[in-house]
């Protein structure tokens, strides 16, 4: 054997070795930890779009009590046409589309709170049991919502500190890895609303 072939075969089996870590140590991982924020994503949406079947539902049944304020159920009902237009691609989660998402969302959650507070107002209604039976999904639906955005962000995380450590941040470039962004809280949510979701 040549003596020149020595080195470079060295040279090659160290470039392989680099390879086949950067693709199995890095790239896989950040696939799998990408995709694993993805499908939380997907949760998040879920959890929403249980709340807003739930909505419709309580709708359905407010619109039976008569004289019940019309500017409050036309106030929800808009705000749950807008809430369900808005859908982002787990793929495309741009700050923009965030936010743009997070409106739509806090505005029906405004709108459902004006509505359960109008109700106090219904004995007859407070008294439904198909009322009461959607007021308690909601209760559990709005718990849902705050877990599935949880592990999103804890998804996010781990992906993103993946792509972010060296050498990691040097392989996502070269990868296509970007940051993903996280679901923010909306401003002044720090103030919890006083919704009392318990009438009596």
């Amino acid at each position: 054997m040549k003596k020149w072939l020595v080195p470079l075969i060295i040279v090659g089996v160290i470039a392989y070795a680099l390879y086949s870590w950067a693709v199995g140590g890095f790239y896989n991982t950040a696939v799998e930890y990408q995709e694993n924020a993805k499908t939380t994503w997907s949760k998040v949406e879920s959890s929403y779009q249980r709340r807003n079947d739930l909505i419709g539902n309580l709708v359905k049944t407010v619109q039976g009590a008569a004289d019940f304020e019309k500017s409050t159920l036309t106030d929800v009902i808009n705000a749950r046409a807008k809430a369900t237009s808005v859908n982002i691609n787990a793929g495309d989660l741009t700050p923009e589309k965030m936010a743009q998402f997070q409106q739509a969302q806090a505005g029906m959650s405004g709108a459902l709170s004006k509505l359960l507070v109008s109700v106090e107002r219904y004995p007859d209604l407070k008294a439904n049991q198909n009322f009461l039976e959607l007021q308690s999904q909601l209760e559990g639906t709005e718990n849902r919502i705050n877990v599935a955005r949880d592990r999103f962000n804890e998804g996010v995380n781990v992906y993103n500190k993946h792509i972010k450590k060296f050498p990691g941040s040097f392989l996502a470039g070269i990868f296509n890895f970007d940051e993903m962004n996280r679901f923010k809280s909306d401003p002044g949510a720090e103030k919890a609303p006083d919704v009392d979701f318990n009438f009596k």
